[in-house]
């Protein structure tokens, strides 16, 4: 597969989104906001190395990797801290979902024809 803006745009944008998650790690252990960072880190893997499996299933894992950057946003707009408090959880929450919004964006950019 050869790399276009929009795939250095979703990869950017996904490791921006799965490094601000897994910097709560000292802060909050093993919680699931933290490990929503390895998420992200195991579906950019499947969306861009040369897998066979996962490249013969691309349309499937867009959906995968677009529903889950959705589901993330639409979770902490339902139980996220959204107290904007500079060098705090809260803000790096409002930090991880400007990442997902551009990933969001770029992932519509490169949504599969079928």
């Amino acid at each position: 597969m050869s790399l276009t803006g929009k795939h250095y745009g979703i990869l950017l944008a996904g490791l921006a989104t799965a490094f601000l998650h897994l910097s709560l790690f000292s802060e909050m252990g093993f919680d699931p906001i933290v490990l929503n960072g390895l998420g992200y880190l195991a579906l950019l893997g499947a969306y861009f190395l040369p897998i066979p499996f996962f490249q013969q299933r691309r349309s499937l894992v867009w959906w995968a990797l677009m529903g889950y950057t959705v589901l993330t946003f639409v979770l902490w707009i339902i139980l996220g801290d959204k107290n904007f408090v500079p060098g705090t959880s809260s803000a790096t929450g409002y930090y991880a979902k400007a990442a997902e919004l551009v990933l969001m964006a770029f992932l519509l950019a490169d949504k599969p024809k079928s």
